[in-house]
């Protein structure tokens, strides 16, 4: 699915499950989302299980925003009295859509927890109170943190029961904006389909120690303590007294500390000329996104740290804002220069950038997939200096992979029914929904049902037969509009069969 389905099902209403590989542009999409309800004066709460998710979008744990913090569960008079709290009651009847980022890293009985919670306090006993729902993330890359010896994956969000109470759709992105290096490329999906051969092994295993061609490079590592005593060490080489930069705040304490606690930015910032770092924040106009890494070239006369960027980019890291905002309201903010130490970082805070190149060090993994989470943080082989490498580290859980492959057919169908309506359909529908969750905006409603009707064709499943007068009528050079009249199908339905057939790119 492309990222224009998943954005055309989003705004139809649907509960929706968005996934995809690392790199493929899940946050992105989400963040069209979020411009397109904002657009529409829709309330939405964006929130993430991670704080360095959340501060990706702007937004806040799902922890803080519904108020259960660290609470497993909570009796029905606890959660009444949290609805009746006047902040968090009104975040509650505001949001028509709740977003939650990093699904795979959230507590099974926490979703459970968020469900119970929306109902009571909305006075709906629909999944969630009534709100859309827009799962994201990937199952393959780090599971809920557990502090004893239970499995990990007993807890999964999938195993909810408010997971199968919501009629979820699925949106499972297909195209890779990340990883351009094909070689790597397939062994990522080795990894990610639990095929890893030999020689998967042995192209990974050449990249040992291996010198690559930037000077300095982002090491990345599986525990905390490595990368807080490489950072200190390396800047203390650097000759001269260190620039400090200390980071501004303002709005509800509560919310700052907890903006503070979650953001990648350090309260107390110390650079030298010639430190590595890593921006911290995403800025397209100004050149950087979260992950560019470079190396402080000079201060400018304000005293702003002057970066220059792994491709020859000089940028001036003027001081960014992060904020919790609701309602259009800033309820708390911090400010502080985008950057970070970038000689070292953890493989977990690592998930969700992009690194041109990094020193892996898997000896030390412990859990599936660490590993693919490290890799996939990687556009190319050739940027990789592997350091070391573990039992675990290949591996990814079994259960998960089963159920991906129920997701891939899940999605197609999700795609077939957005490829069989015209532009005006579609735009009935989502306008049907912008009426029914804000009555002030004028719609026309329009029936999925009368859709599916008059497109039964785009619902049947493609027979064998099928494929093969397909291949042939390829063959014989018919475009995709005269192959879509013939098979009764729209033409992005037909070169999404030919692609999957393998005779289209």
């Amino acid at each position: 699915m492309t990222q224009e389905e998943a954005l055309n099902i989003l705004k139809i209403g649907h509960n929706v499950f968005l996934t995809g590989q690392a790199g493929s542009g899940k946050t992105y999409t989400l963040n069209k989302y979020i411009e397109y309800l904002k657009v529409k004066n829709i309330g939405v709460a964006v929130t993430a299980s991670t704080g360095v998710a959340a501060s990706h979008l702007n937004g806040r744990t799902i922890h803080s925003w519904s108020g259960i913090r660290i609470k497993d569960d909570m009796t029905d008079k606890e959660v009444s009295d949290l609805s009746k709290n006047k902040t968090l009651g009104g975040n509650f009847r505001k949001a028509k859509v709740l977003i939650i980022d990093e699904i795979s890293m959230l507590h099974s009985f926490r979703l459970d927890l968020v469900q119970k919670i929306l109902r009571i306090a909305k006075g709906n006993f629909e999944p969630f109170g009534g709100m859309q729902v827009v799962l994201c993330g990937d199952f393959f890359q780090l599971p809920p943190v557990t502090t004893n010896s239970d499995d990990p994956s007993e807890y999964f969000a999938f195993k909810s029961r408010s997971w199968n109470s919501m009629n979820i759709r699925v949106c499972y992105l297909e195209s890779q904006y990340r990883n351009i290096d094909p070689v790597y490329y397939g062994i990522l999906n080795k990894i990610r389909t639990d095929t890893v051969d030999r020689e998967a092994v042995e192209i990974l295993k050449s990249r040992y120690q291996k010198s690559i061609l930037y000077d300095e490079m982002t090491r990345l590592y599986t525990h905390n303590e490595n990368v807080d005593a490489i950072n200190d060490v390396e800047l203390s080489k650097l000759p001269g007294e260190p620039k400090t930069y200390f980071m501004q705040s303002s709005g509800l304490q509560k919310l700052v500390a907890e903006l503070k606690r979650n953001c990648l930015a350090k309260e107390e910032l110390f650079l030298k000329k010639r430190a590595v770092v890593m921006f911290v924040k995403n800025n397209f106009d100004r050149g950087y996104v979260n992950g560019t890494i470079g190396v402080v070239e000079s201060f400018d006369e304000y005293g702003n740290p002057v970066v220059r960027s792994r491709n020859g980019n000089v940028i001036a890291a003027l001081p960014e804002s992060w904020g919790f905002e609701e309602g259009g309201k800033i309820l708390a903010e911090i400010s502080q220069v985008p950057l970070k130490l970038a000689w070292a970082i953890s493989v977990h805070k690592s998930q969700g950038i992009s690194l041109d190149a990094a020193e892996v060090d898997l000896s030390r993994a412990f859990e599936p997939g660490m590993g693919y989470v490290a890799l996939s943080r990687i556009r190319t082989l050739d940027g990789l200096r592997l350091m070391g490498l573990n039992d675990v580290a290949l591996k990814i859980n079994t259960e998960v992979l089963e159920f991906d492959k129920e997701l891939v057919e899940l999605s197609e169908k999700e795609a077939q029914t957005v490829r069989s309506m015209s532009l005006k359909e579609l735009e009935d529908v989502q306008n049907s929904f912008i009426g029914k969750i804000n009555p002030n905006i004028e719609t026309k409603s329009y029936s999925m049902a009368d859709i599916r009707n008059s497109h039964k064709k785009a619902y049947e499943k493609w027979s064998k037969e099928d494929d093969e007068e397909l291949k042939k009528e390829n063959n014989d050079g018919k475009d995709a509009k005269t192959l879509a009249e013939k098979f009764g199908r729209n033409v992005g339905a037909i070169r999404s069969r030919l692609k999957k057939l393998g005779l289209i790119e």
